[in-house]
């Protein structure tokens, strides 16, 4: 009996699903980065004003948010060349 050989269309809607999750999941985080951080600035308006101490998590916030944008935005998927030459470098040890 020969092996069923896998379904390339089931292969891309795995990988539809999972972009999806991701783009999800980025728009949930910087909305709660907005709103918290809106917040913050709003407490330093209230009391005062004085040295604008939210900078620092937004700017520290705002580091992880740029990573999360580049994976689900700015990645690159993985080809099968580069997939079959990390195999070959692998089998070589």
């Amino acid at each position: 009996m020969e092996a069923a050989s896998p379904n390339p269309e089931n292969g891309l809607r795995e990988q539809a699903i999972t972009q999806l999750k991701k783009k999800r999941d980025f728009t949930t985080h910087l909305v709660i980065y907005v709103l918290v951080n809106s917040m913050l600035v709003g407490i330093w308006a209230v009391t005062g004003g004085d040295f604008f101490w939210p900078v620092f998590p937004i700017l520290g916030w705002g580091i992880g948010l740029g990573a999360n944008a580049w994976d689900v935005y700015g990645r690159k998927p993985i080809s099968e060349g580069e997939i079959e030459q990390e195999i070959s470098r692998l089998r070589g040890r």
